[in-house]
């Protein structure tokens, strides 16, 4: 009691996750969930990480060992000191995003271990990954685990297809997205600039695509389209602009026996002009053999673009077909992936889907993302 005023103490939440704040789309999203959550004084909110780049004054870190070889003691390490060190500490909330013995909400940024590996890699099980997909399931047989967070449907389908979890306790929340990262620039200056760095001409169709796998996120399915698309319309003048990292050789080759090898980019990593390449750009795709979310392209709806992606992509959650963008659900379909890029060489019609993909990001905010989590936050603590 305090002037007359009932006070409430800040409820302590942890936050689990091995790397936090570094390269990655789910040490991203553990990053801007946690600023954001920090900053309502109703919590207090401590991360537990290996390794951490901060972007929070308001996070208490701790340190936490991991044993990296063997390799197959990585995630089990992991888990067996944040488990030590939690245990020591009164915390009402453990949320965890990787896995570990025990939690109350696990995030799950990716599919079942096992399925990615059989399914998605198509190779056989090592040491390593029966470890990891024995530490999945012992977290997702935990009484304590309360709430399952999935990224996508896709996510959330898979997984109840691997574990007998009460489908009631699994819930869909997308990442979200800053779109303060592009306010200030200005498109047409980006344009210029951007297409002036590649040799891109002004009056030129860029359909951009982004990933560091150019073989998980489809880039060959992609490069076929964009051939196919090229031979269907003659007069129209189109490049692919290719921004990661992969088998750049293989790729290459794959494009020039395309007939396509001189229009298609290869412009390297460049994260510091991500959002001007984006500006400069006129449609985005990605044709993934599996997605969890595909956080390009939530970016690429912040920068205004429609978008184009196989039905294996996690973040089709978001596309609404023919309005912001186009799901093509056999990734192998070039005619039909062909015929999408076609309609989008419409100016017009691209202008408009791509203010109704503006318009979707505007509502996945990291802010609204929070929101979403601090809720859940307060549903479990009573």
């Amino acid at each position: 009691m305090e002037n007359g005023k009932m006070t409430h103490r800040a409820r302590k939440i942890a936050l689990v996750i091995p790397k936090y704040g570094l390269v990655g789309g789910a040490e991203n999203f553990v990053s801007e969930l946690t600023r954001h959550t920090a900053m309502n004084p109703r919590f207090n909110v401590h991360v537990f990480a290996n390794r951490w780049l901060s972007n929070s004054l308001q996070v208490t870190f701790h340190k936490i060992p991991v044993i990296v070889f063997p390799k197959y003691l990585t995630t089990i390490s992991f888990a067996h000191f944040v488990r030590r060190r939690t245990a020591k500490l009164d915390f009402d909330l453990i949320h965890t995003h990787d896995r570990v013995f025990e939690a109350d909400i696990y995030t799950m940024h990716s599919v079942p271990h096992e399925f990615w590996i059989h399914e998605v890699r198509k190779k056989n099980m090592s040491i390593h990954d029966i470890a990891t997909a024995w530490m999945e399931k012992t977290l997702t047989q935990n009484k304590r685990c309360r709430r399952f967070l999935s990224v996508s449907d896709l996510t959330k389908e898979k997984f109840l297809q691997c574990y007998d979890v009460d489908p009631g306790k699994v819930q869909v929340i997308h990442p979200g997205i800053e779109m303060d990262r592009f306010r200030g620039y200005d498109r047409e200056r980006c344009r210029s600039g951007i297409r002036n760095l590649w040799g891109i001409g002004s009056d030129e169709f860029v359909i951009l695509f982004v990933s560091m796998n150019f073989d998980i996120k489809g880039l060959d399915m992609v490069i076929a389209s964009v051939a196919k698309t090229k031979m269907n319309h003659p007069s129209e003048k189109i490049k692919l602009l290719v921004v990661g990292k992969g088998e750049e050789k293989k790729f290459r080759l794959m494009a020039e026996n395309a007939g396509i090898g001189n229009d298609v980019i290869f412009a390297g990593v460049h994260r510091e002009k991500i959002e001007q390449i984006y500006l400069a750009s006129d449609m985005f795709s990605i044709l993934s053999k599996f997605d969890t979310f595909g956080i390009a392209v939530l970016e690429a709806m912040a920068a205004s673009l429609p978008v184009v992606v196989s039905g294996n992509v996690g973040a089709k959650d978001l596309v609404r077909q023919g309005i912001n963008g186009f799901v093509i659900e056999d990734r192998t379909d070039i005619n039909s992936v062909s015929e999408k890029i076609g309609l989008l060489l419409n100016r017009e019609a691209r202008m408009k889907m791509g203010e109704a993909a503006h318009e979707t990001a505007l509502n996945n905010t990291w802010k609204s993302v929070a929101k979403k989590y601090e809720h859940i936050y307060d549903e479990l603590l009573g």
